[in-house]
Protein backbone atom coordinates (compact mmCIF):
# COMPACT_ATOMS: atom_id res chain seq x y z
CA UNK A 1 0.00 0.00 0.00
CA UNK A 2 2.82 2.40 0.66
CA UNK A 3 4.11 1.73 -2.86
CA UNK A 4 0.87 2.69 -4.10
CA UNK A 5 0.63 5.83 -2.37
CA UNK A 6 4.21 6.65 -2.86
CA UNK A 7 3.55 6.22 -6.89
CA UNK A 8 0.25 8.32 -6.82
CA UNK A 9 2.05 11.32 -5.06
CA UNK A 10 6.11 11.09 -7.42
CA UNK A 11 5.12 9.34 -10.51
CA UNK A 12 4.86 11.84 -12.66
CA UNK A 13 7.73 14.58 -10.57
CA UNK A 14 10.34 11.36 -10.88
CA UNK A 15 9.43 10.78 -14.75
CA UNK A 16 9.67 14.32 -15.76
CA UNK A 17 12.47 14.92 -13.48
CA UNK A 18 14.51 11.74 -15.03
CA UNK A 19 13.48 12.49 -19.01
CA UNK A 20 14.59 16.68 -18.14
CA UNK A 21 17.84 14.77 -16.88
CA UNK A 22 18.26 12.82 -19.47
CA UNK A 23 17.45 15.34 -22.70
CA UNK A 24 19.75 17.85 -20.68
CA UNK A 25 22.60 15.05 -21.06
CA UNK A 26 22.01 14.30 -24.47
CA UNK A 27 22.34 17.02 -25.70
CA UNK A 28 25.25 17.97 -23.66
CA UNK A 29 26.66 14.77 -24.83
CA UNK A 30 25.57 16.46 -28.65
CA UNK A 31 27.38 19.45 -27.99
CA UNK A 32 30.62 17.96 -26.56
CA UNK A 33 30.89 15.32 -29.49
CA UNK A 34 30.09 18.53 -32.60
CA UNK A 35 32.14 20.88 -30.88
CA UNK A 36 35.30 19.09 -28.88
CA UNK A 37 35.51 15.71 -31.69
CA UNK A 38 34.05 17.71 -34.51
CA UNK A 39 31.66 14.75 -34.90
CA UNK A 40 27.54 15.10 -34.18
CA UNK A 41 26.00 11.98 -32.76
CA UNK A 42 23.30 10.92 -34.78
CA UNK A 43 20.67 10.41 -32.72
CA UNK A 44 20.50 12.77 -29.95
CA UNK A 45 18.17 14.84 -31.57
CA UNK A 46 15.58 12.76 -32.19
CA UNK A 47 15.65 11.51 -28.77
CA UNK A 48 15.71 14.43 -26.76
CA UNK A 49 12.50 15.19 -29.42
CA UNK A 50 10.84 12.19 -28.36
CA UNK A 51 11.43 12.36 -24.75
CA UNK A 52 10.29 15.79 -24.81
CA UNK A 53 6.91 14.65 -26.23
CA UNK A 54 6.70 11.78 -23.63
CA UNK A 55 7.57 15.01 -21.00
CA UNK A 56 5.13 16.96 -22.24
CA UNK A 57 1.78 14.47 -22.37
CA UNK A 58 2.59 13.38 -18.91
CA UNK A 59 3.13 17.25 -18.16
CA UNK A 60 -0.62 17.57 -17.99
CA UNK A 61 -1.48 15.18 -15.62
CA UNK A 62 1.46 16.11 -13.02
CA UNK A 63 -0.08 20.12 -13.49
CA UNK A 64 -3.38 18.61 -12.78
CA UNK A 65 -2.60 16.60 -10.22
CA UNK A 66 -0.58 20.13 -8.41
CA UNK A 67 -3.16 21.94 -9.28
CA UNK A 68 -1.14 24.53 -11.59
CA UNK A 69 -2.85 24.59 -14.94
CA UNK A 70 -3.66 27.15 -17.05
CA UNK A 71 -7.44 28.40 -16.64
CA UNK A 72 -9.02 31.30 -16.72
CA UNK A 73 -10.15 32.31 -13.30
CA UNK A 74 -12.07 35.24 -14.09
CA UNK A 75 -15.77 34.02 -14.14
CA UNK A 76 -14.84 31.24 -11.30
CA UNK A 77 -13.61 34.19 -9.10
CA UNK A 78 -16.84 36.47 -9.63
CA UNK A 79 -18.91 33.44 -8.50
CA UNK A 80 -19.79 33.71 -4.65
CA UNK A 81 -17.50 30.92 -2.41
CA UNK A 82 -19.79 28.81 -2.54
CA UNK A 83 -19.91 28.08 -5.73
CA UNK A 84 -16.71 27.66 -6.78
CA UNK A 85 -16.27 24.07 -6.11
CA UNK A 86 -19.10 23.53 -8.54
CA UNK A 87 -17.29 25.23 -10.83
CA UNK A 88 -14.26 23.35 -10.81
CA UNK A 89 -16.04 20.24 -10.44
CA UNK A 90 -17.90 20.85 -14.05
CA UNK A 91 -14.57 21.84 -15.10
CA UNK A 92 -13.11 18.50 -14.20
CA UNK A 93 -15.96 16.38 -15.41
CA UNK A 94 -15.02 18.40 -19.37
CA UNK A 95 -11.69 17.29 -18.81
CA UNK A 96 -12.68 13.89 -18.01
CA UNK A 97 -15.04 13.54 -21.08
CA UNK A 98 -12.27 14.76 -23.29
CA UNK A 99 -9.91 12.02 -21.82
CA UNK A 100 -12.65 9.45 -22.53
CA UNK A 101 -13.08 10.60 -26.10
CA UNK A 102 -9.33 10.70 -26.16
CA UNK A 103 -8.28 7.37 -25.52
CA UNK A 104 -9.65 4.92 -27.76
CA UNK A 105 -7.94 7.09 -30.61
CA UNK A 106 -4.61 6.79 -28.89
CA UNK A 107 -5.64 3.34 -28.53
CA UNK A 108 -6.06 3.46 -32.05
CA UNK A 109 -2.75 5.62 -32.99
CA UNK A 110 -0.92 2.77 -31.04
CA UNK A 111 -2.32 -0.05 -32.41
CA UNK A 112 -1.53 1.16 -35.87
CA UNK A 113 2.33 1.77 -34.91
CA UNK A 114 1.81 -1.32 -34.08
CA UNK A 115 1.01 -2.77 -37.19
CA UNK A 116 3.20 -0.84 -39.24
CA UNK A 117 5.99 -1.82 -37.67
CA UNK A 118 7.57 1.68 -37.94
CA UNK A 119 11.29 2.77 -36.22
CA UNK A 120 12.87 6.13 -36.18
CA UNK A 121 14.95 6.79 -38.25
CA UNK A 122 18.21 7.59 -36.79
CA UNK A 123 17.77 5.02 -33.69
CA UNK A 124 15.66 2.35 -35.33
CA UNK A 125 13.32 2.37 -32.19
CA UNK A 126 9.73 1.05 -32.69
CA UNK A 127 7.16 3.90 -33.08
CA UNK A 128 5.08 2.48 -30.80
CA UNK A 129 7.51 3.55 -27.62
CA UNK A 130 7.22 6.89 -29.01
CA UNK A 131 3.52 6.86 -30.00
CA UNK A 132 2.36 5.36 -26.72
CA UNK A 133 2.78 8.77 -25.25
CA UNK A 134 -0.78 10.16 -26.00
CA UNK A 135 -2.26 7.02 -24.73
CA UNK A 136 -0.04 7.20 -21.20
CA UNK A 137 -0.76 10.86 -21.07
CA UNK A 138 -4.60 10.61 -21.39
CA UNK A 139 -4.99 7.67 -19.40
CA UNK A 140 -3.04 9.71 -16.13
CA UNK A 141 -5.00 12.80 -16.88
CA UNK A 142 -8.19 10.83 -16.75
CA UNK A 143 -6.99 9.53 -13.49
CA UNK A 144 -5.75 13.09 -11.78
CA UNK A 145 -8.78 14.74 -13.53
CA UNK A 146 -10.82 11.89 -11.39
CA UNK A 147 -8.55 12.25 -8.16
CA UNK A 148 -9.43 16.48 -8.15
CA UNK A 149 -13.49 15.54 -9.35
CA UNK A 150 -13.46 13.44 -6.29
CA UNK A 151 -12.12 16.35 -4.01
CA UNK A 152 -14.24 19.25 -5.23
CA UNK A 153 -17.26 16.70 -4.65
CA UNK A 154 -15.62 16.25 -1.27
CA UNK A 155 -15.76 20.38 -1.48
CA UNK A 156 -19.00 20.39 -2.01
CA UNK A 157 -20.48 18.14 1.01
CA UNK A 158 -18.31 20.02 3.61
CA UNK A 159 -19.82 23.72 1.87
CA UNK A 160 -16.36 25.18 1.26
CA UNK A 161 -14.19 26.27 -1.31
CA UNK A 162 -11.25 25.16 -0.62
CA UNK A 163 -8.90 24.17 -3.78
Amino acid sequence: MKLVKWIDSHLEEVLLALLLAAIACIMLAQIIARYVFKNALTWSDEMARYMLVWSGFLSVSYCVKKRVSIKIEQLQNAMPEKVIPAIRLIRHVIVFAFCVIMIPYSITYVQQALASGATSAAMKLPMTWIQSAPLVGFVLLAVRVLQAAIREVNNLMKGGAKA
